[in-house]
């Protein structure tokens, strides 16, 4: 072979292994935008073409998880969470999106057992605490349910969704103004939030009796845009808000 072919082959070849993990980067980039988008059909198409490469990216397989828990596909996220799991054991990231999995798909003791186990490698992570805690309730095991959504916002005394959480905890318990006074540090914290004030509106009027502050939060969920809270207006013979 000629040193000038044999040159040629050469330089083919380091472009090629060049070439590579460019286009690896460049699915995985592409992925990470479109799930950052909201487009998580895309994100998990990419992302499963880059990992098809890259098997034991961590990241990138923890980001498909959670496209596919964006998604709903709970069968398919806990393959994947499992998949990770299997290169990486005991790690607490995939052990939540594990969780988060079995809870979406009703596995209400599977989920528990794999967010105790997330909490052994990441004990002060309040989403495993919010999510272990929903899992409680689904199973009726209140009490549990309020220890976990308690430490919830010990651990994130900022996060609006951690007392809403400890709300519907409180309002399955029956105990009706701690809940509401959850769903209210939640508004306090994200005035922008439609749900907090459907379930706080809803407590009132059907619980609290208070009919002028349970149509006050309906109508401003309403305007925020939450269907739930129009049709409650609806039923009850008044005129939805809307923006």
């Amino acid at each position: 072979m000629g040193l000038r072919r044999l040159g040629i082959l050469l330089s083919m070849g380091f472009l090629f292994a060049a070439w590579q993990p460019a286009r690896a980067a460049d699915l995985l980039a592409q992925g990470r935008a479109a799930q950052k988008a909201g487009n998580h059909e895309e994100a998990v198409r990419l992302l499963e073409e880059y990992l098809a490469q890259r098997p034991k990216d961590a990241a990138a397989r923890l980001a498909k998880a959670d496209s596919l828990l964006a998604l709903k596909r709970w069968e398919e996220a806990l393959r994947e969470t499992d998949q990770g799991l299997k290169y990486y054991p005991r790690n607490g990231a995939f052990l939540l999106a594990k969780g988060k999995a079995l809870n979406g798909a009703g596995k209400y003791p599977e989920a528990i057992a794999a967010l105790t186990q997330a909490l052994a490698s990441d004990p002060k992570n309040p989403e495993v605490y919010k999510e272990r805690s929903d899992a409680y309730a689904q199973e009726g095991k209140l009490e549990e349910a309020l220890k976990d959504a308690n430490q919830a916002v010990v651990l994130a005394p900022k996060d609006p969704w951690a007392y809403f959480k400890r709300g519907m905890v409180q309002f399955s318990l029956g105990r009706h103004r701690d809940a509401v006074a959850d769903m209210s540090s939640a508004i306090q914290l994200n005035p922008e939030g439609p749900l907090f004030y459907f379930a706080r509106g809803q407590i009132y009027l059907r619980h609290l009796d208070d009919r002028e502050k349970g149509l006050a939060d309906l109508k401003k969920g309403c305007r925020l845009g939450h269907p739930l809270c129009c049709q409650e207006l609806e039923k009850l013979g008044l005129q939805p808000e809307k923006k």
